[in-house]
Formats: structure tokens, C-alpha cells, sequence
């Protein structure tokens, strides 16, 4: 449960795919936002997921995510390890499976598959995709880089679904020289 003092904030920010959003408190960030089209449309959808928060500019920690995801939407490298995320409210099973997304490099993927497995629950592709589905913090819990199975896209529950999920595999290297990418 949130406390009266932990107000949450958003911002919205410009990225080589969109108008992205961040939103934030004091235990940590609290959800991040693809694009939605324009930034009229994310800003909606970041009241619509956080109605409660209000909209200010950046503190310096958040700024420096920002920053990240910039870069990471760029193509750049860059590494969220140190970025705190709140994760209350997160079931204990999502955690796990945002943990081991966390733990793919850019330009690497893993199945559905094999996050379970490394989970120790090998029967538990779909509840990771389901995991996944919900996760609040991409790309910063990089869930675009989870496959189907046979290296297939899978969904991706950002705005563009698919289309979104490989562009952002593109961006990272993790798909060059697939053809008919975009057709």
C-alpha cells in the first residue's frame, strides 16, 4: 500500500521511437511506458495507469533513466542493474520472471522456455509469457527480449504489439539481417 507521502509523479520524454513515460515515487519507479503514438496519447495512458500521479519534471535519479532509456532506444548499451523499481503490488512469481528478463543482455533473447527453466519451473512458459504480458517497467525489464518458442516473436502487449517487440530487437542487434522484418 502506498503511503499519503509517497506521491507519484510521470514525466513524459522524447526517444528515437516516440514519446515514452516514467512514473515515480519514493520506493522507487513505478511503471515505464512505450509509445502510444503522440504524446498527447502516452500522457493519457500514463493518467489512465497512474491516476493518481502527477505530472512534474524529473528528479536527478529519474533523469538519469530517462537518460538510459534514451540511449537504449538509440541502440546504445546501457545497464538498468542499479535502477530501483517498486515492485509492491508486483505478485512474487512476476518478480522472478522480470528478475531473469533482467538478466538478458541486449542483443540476446531466451524463450518463454527457458526463463522457466531458469526459474525451476520448467512447465511455466505460458505463466512467464503471462508475466511478461503485465510487465510495467519495459524496456527497462526488457521483456521484448523473451521468444516463443523456435524463436518466434510471440506477443508483446505494447502499443504495435509485435511489430514493437521486434523493432525494439532490431535496435539491439538481436535481429539484424532478418528479412522481410517490417513487411
Amino acid at each position: 500500500m502506498h503511503t499519503a507521502t509517497d506521491t507519484p509523479f510521470f514525466a513524459l520524454f522524447d526517444t528515437a521511437i516516440g514519446c515514452c513515460g516514467i512514473a515515480w515515487g519514493e520506493a522507487g519507479i513505478r511503471g515505464v511506458q512505450l509509445p502510444e503514438g503522440g504524446a498527447p496519447q502516452t500522457r493519457d495512458r500514463m493518467r489512465e495507469r497512474f491516476p493518481d500521479a502527477q505530472e512534474l519534471g524529473p528528479s536527478a535519479a529519474v533523469q538519469a533513466a530517462i537518460e538510459g532509456v534514451v540511449a537504449m532506444l538509440r541502440g546504445q548499451v546501457h545497464d538498468f542493474s542499479t535502477l530501483v523499481l517498486d515492485l509492491r503490488g508486483v505478485p512474487e512469481f512476476h518478480q522472478r520472471v522480470y528478475a531473469v528478463a533482467r538478466s538478458i543482455g541486449p542483443g540476446q533473447t531466451l524463450t518463454y522456455g527457458e526463463v522457466a527453466a531458469r526459474l525451476g519451473e520448467p512447465g511455466a512458459a505460458r505463466a512467464v509469457g503471462q508475466a511478461l504480458g503485465r510487465n510495467p517497467f519495459a524496456p527497462v525489464v526488457p521483456c521484448h527480449r523473451v521468444l516463443a518458442a523456435g524463436d518466434k516473436p510471440g506477443g508483446f502487449s505494447a502499443s504495435g504489439g509485435i511489430r514493437t517487440k521486434l523493432r525494439l530487437l532490431l535496435i539491439e542487434g538481436a535481429m539484424r539481417g532478418t528479412p522481410g522484418l517490417f513487411d
